[in-house]
């Protein structure tokens, strides 16, 4: 059984850029859009993306992760979420 599970998830500065953040599970898509942007005001936090990601928990078979919205600075390649 597929489900579809929603992150906010901040960017910090690093060494070498930008480095993601620890990740927060969210309710709905918009609940994480607003995670997001309040994550992405924080101090220290450079920027902040709201995704999806849907898959089969049982077998841990995901799709790929679907961007809803960016905030601030995140890198231009997030194929790693």
């Amino acid at each position: 059984m597929d489900v579809t599970y929603y992150v906010a998830l901040p960017f910090v500065a690093a060494d070498d850029g930008v480095a993601a953040g620890e990740a927060t599970e969210c309710l709905s898509a918009n609940a994480a859009v607003m995670r997001a942007e309040a994550l992405s005001r924080k101090p220290g936090v450079m920027g902040a993306v709201a995704f999806s990601r849907t898959g089969d928990p049982s077998s841990g078979d995901f799709g790929d992760a679907k961007v809803i919205r960016k905030f601030g600075e995140v890198p231009d390649d997030l194929s790693a979420l």
